[in-house]
This record gives structure tokens, sequence and C-alpha cells, in this order.
């Protein structure tokens, strides 16, 4: 990471009831994105919402 560079690892997945997934944002800790995260699934609705840390490779694993 070079000076200037934000890391934000830290990404929340959302599912809808037809499968679709879809990025909601990226975050510097675990603890930002799960508590987005969890005030989007306080909401109430048929999406599900969880929180993913990319790895080196640009992949999300499942966390």
């Amino acid at each position: 990471m070079s000076e200037g560079t934000v890391s934000l690892p830290w990404i929340v997945i959302r599912q809808d009831d037809s499968g679709n997934r879809y990025r909601v944002g990226r975050y510097a800790t675990r603890a930002e994105a799960e508590k987005i995260a969890d005030s989007l699934d306080d909401r109430g609705h048929r999406q599900v919402y969880w929180v993913e840390r990319i790895g080196q490779n640009g992949d999300g694993t499942r966390n």
C-alpha cells in the first residue's frame, strides 16, 4: 500500500430473494462493515446481508 492509499478490505454483500448478489460497500474494519450490514438487515426486508473480507487476489472470502 502506498502513502495516501486507504485499505478497504471488508465488504458488505446483499442477496435478494431471487438469489442475486450485490456489493453494498467497502469498509476499513470488520466492525464497521458489520454495523452497516446489521443496520440494513434491521429494515426487515427479504434481503440477506453479510460481511466478507477481500482476499489478496481481489476475491471475497465469506466470514
